[in-house]
């Protein structure tokens, strides 16, 4: 069984991972859903980047969590991946939920097409954050209308220095015990970055078909994945 550290993406905190926690713990693991600094509950507290890692790595530690699994979904995987190579052998596997993965030197905001220009404007003239999305820019990932209410409404501003602030990486990805699970609904296939971590060993691609918020639309399935993940992953 496993110490499951969850996650969420930009603007969320870990109130999504609520329909998910409960069948990670029927199948006998432990889950902890993490809300990184500034967002919902902690709104308002100064953060950036590294803020983000030292909060993944500060609560494995504060738990003394072993055989851990952590789960970075979206923007997160930028944190998550960094908290990885941190916390030593306590990694059992690192997942990235459709996810974004750091590269030395890289901000988030670099694998957008525009390198980033047009968020970072939107974050200056939004006080420095990047503002909550509106309802129409969930639809067509497999959520119900309800499911996009709960989202648009929990969601907060997000703090924009963690989305331009570059990631330190002290070793490439590359010998990470990974999976990514890729939601194929409109985006059937991985970034270049991603295919190129996926021929190393120690890399697994899992499939869902379903869209960007998986934790929303399929829990119950996403669960299920998440509990095969070191039954079904390559040896090392």
């Amino acid at each position: 069984m496993a110490d499951f550290v969850l996650v969420a993406g930009a603007r969320l905190g870990s109130w999504a991972w609520d329909e998910v926690v409960p069948h990670l713990v029927a199948a006998g693991h432990d889950a902890f859903p993490l809300t990184l600094s500034g967002l919902a509950e902690r709104r308002g507290e100064p953060t950036g980047q590294q803020t983000h890692v030292q909060d993944i790595v500060d609560e494995v530690e504060r738990r003394n969590l072993r055989d851990v699994v952590l789960v970075g979904h979206s923007y997160s995987g930028i944190p998550v991946g960094q908290a990885a190579e941190r916390i030593g052998d306590r990694l059992a596997r690192v997942v990235f939920v459709d996810a974004s993965v750091p590269a030395d030197g890289e901000p988030f905001v670099a694998e957008w097409p525009d390198g980033g220009a047009a968020m970072t404007a939107t974050i200056a003239e939004n006080g420095g954050f990047w503002p909550v999305a509106a309802a129409a820019h969930y639809r067509g990932h497999g959520l119900t209308d309800e499911q996009i209410a709960r989202i648009v409404s929990n969601s907060t501003p997000h703090p924009g220095g963690t989305l331009t602030e570059p990631a330190v990486l002290a070793r490439p990805l590359d010998g990470l015990p990974a999976t990514y699970i890729k939601c194929t609904l409109g985006d059937p296939e991985p970034g270049d970055d991603v295919a190129r971590l996926l021929t190393n060993q120690g890399w697994r691609l899992v499939e869902m078909d379903t869209g960007h918020w998986p934790m929303f639309s399929r829990p119950r399935e996403l669960a299920r994945i998440l509990d095969q993940i070191l039954i079904d992953a390559p040896a090392k």
